[in-house]
């Protein structure tokens, strides 16, 4: 399948191509049964999220690895006690993953744990490439954040988009998920109206029940209102069943123009139901 930066129609099919999946440090079992479903090199984020530890970390991101995927383990800034425990972490990976992706970003604590504010902080300390990284992800909010005033997002990215490009750094944005296919659409035009032309991996649920579908908007502050939720293709009545992404892929795809939005590909939030989402993506998308 092409690229969507090349082809000249954007299909469901030809957008999947390329996609990404996201799993917590929780899921090694998770991520062994549903391995037979997901595509040989897929591109797997692994999170830094409370609750996990570091061998956690280091042990799923390992398994990525050995089990035909590419890696891209999560940095939260805020969640970093100190330098060194930064340092320890990469030399683990370089030395158990041997990776060289990484995902960056701030945080949700409201203080810094530690010496790093946000993702710029670790960015542009030089640590990541001491230790091998040589592409990095940073995060993109096509609906907004929050905390974080708009102005002040797009303010961050254009810092981290030149430190990157000064510094040879190749990069891609991924964004957190999103409803709204028009928003996310319009977010992407934004993007390139910066001048900024890196691959974007836009966020997209998994499939998974309405309900804890609607309780991870809320809690990300993700847009859920009726006519978001109708674009989706769901309303209030159908909470106890589940939803599949199919009706937004598609409003996406039918959008896409890659002349006016470059590459653009799918990063699918899996919400635990990771098997589930590696056989919704065969069999919507196609092999």
């Amino acid at each position: 399948m092409a690229d969507t930066a090349t082809t000249s129609k954007v299909t469901p099919q030809s957008l999947c191509d390329n996609h990404s999946l996201e799993i917590t440090a929780k899921e090694y079992e998770k991520l062994i049964d549903a391995a037979p479903v997901i595509r040989p090199g897929t591109h797997i984020s692994v999170t830094f999220l409370p609750g996990e530890d570091f061998d956690m970390r280091v042990k799923t991101a390992a398994k990525v690895k050995e089990l035909g995927f590419l890696p891209c383990p999560h940095f939260s800034a805020r969640r970093l006690a100190s330098e060194a425990e930064l340092e320890n972490y990469l030399a683990r990976l370089r030395d158990e993953v041997a990776f060289d992706h990484a995902f960056v970003i701030a945080g949700d604590p409201p203080q810094p744990m530690g010496p790093y504010e946000d993702a710029m902080a670790i960015i542009s300390s030089g640590i990541l490439a001491k230790y091998g990284v040589k592409y990095i992800g940073i995060s993109g909010y096509p609906e907004g954040h929050p905390d974080i005033p708009t102005p002040k997002l797009w303010q961050a990215m254009r810092d981290k988009v030149a430190y990157l490009k000064d510094n040879g750094y190749d990069f891609e944005i991924m964004t957190q998920f999103a409803f709204d296919y028009e928003a996310m659409l319009t977010w992407v035009e934004q993007v390139r109206n910066e001048g900024i032309d890196a691959p974007i991996r836009l966020g997209v649920p998994g499939p998974t029940s309405v309900k804890r579908l609607l309780s991870f908007a809320a809690r990300c502050g993700v847009g859920a209102s009726a006519s978001v939720m109708k674009k989706y293709g769901f309303s209030i009545t159908q909470l106890l069943t589940t939803a599949g992404p199919d009706k937004l892929v598609t409003n996406l795809a039918d959008g896409l123009d890659p002349a006016r939005h470059g590459t653009v590909r799918l990063h699918f939030y899996p919400f635990g139901a990771l098997r589930a989402t590696g056989e919704w993506i065969e069999n919507f998308c196609g092999k």
